[in-house]
């Protein structure tokens, strides 16, 4: 079914069923697939824990742009 066969049928609806197919879709729509799962801050606790070694942020920085310079 084409989106404007289904945009055919929705007119062809009541008023209330119209109400309650948006409804519907809108909470399809704010309902994350699994493909956008939403991330606690607490997902995130111990990432950087290597990083407070005492390690200069920048060069840090400097030491991964260095090697990325060196991929295949």
């Amino acid at each position: 079914m084409t989106t404007r066969e289904i945009l055919a049928q929705f007119k062809l609806m009541e008023r209330e069923e119209r109400a309650e197919l948006l409804h519907d879709l809108i909470d399809i729509m704010n309902t994350p697939t699994p493909s956008e799962k939403r991330y606690d801050v607490r997902d995130f606790r111990g990432i950087g824990a290597g990083l407070a070694d005492g390690t200069d942020a920048q060069e840090y920085v400097n030491q991964l742009r260095s090697e990325w310079d060196h991929r295949p």
